[in-house]
């Protein structure tokens, strides 16, 4: 709590504006700047899937921005010994579950689907599949669909 004073307008405004805090060591990208498409829908007007899958998208992005072309994003399981999954989509269903689509290690394919509220997910970096030239990435694409409606 602090002693600013704002009006009823403002305070209404700042709590429908999305705020993005990453702290990191040196040598670690400084984070972008949320897409005109994530912040022309307030986030009260989002459904908590919705939101979580937007905020998801930008950290799929942005970890794979971090990757040689050598590696593709999966995710483990936090809590699990369900094993890794190599996210190759994501979606949501309103209002409040998130599911990821891919495929283990093996090339068996897998789905997670989660309620928003158990959301818990370690991306991770394995091996581009060898037979694939370049590395798959998922992450500008879902940025990129993200409507802004």
């Amino acid at each position: 709590m602090d002693d600013t004073i704002s009006t009823s307008a403002e305070a209404f405004e700042a709590s429908a504006l999305p705020r993005r805090c990453d702290t990191h060591t040196e040598d670690a990208p400084a984070p972008q700047d949320l897409p005109e498409s994530m912040t022309k829908t307030p986030v009260d007007q989002k459904s908590p899937a919705r939101w979580a899958y937007e905020r998801l998208a930008l950290y799929i992005q942005n970890f794979e921005e971090q990757l040689d072309a050598e590696h593709e994003i999966a995710m483990g399981y936090a809590g699990s010994d369900a094993g890794v999954l190599r996210i190759e989509g994501i979606g949501y269903f309103d209002p409040d579950i998130v599911t990821f689509y891919g495929s283990d290690p093996s090339g068996a394919k897998m789905q997670l689907i989660q309620h928003v509220s158990q959301l818990s997910v370690v991306l991770r970096a394995l091996p581009k599949q060898p037979e694939r030239e370049a590395p798959r990435r998922i992450g500008f694409s879902l940025v990129s669909q993200i409507d802004p409606a």
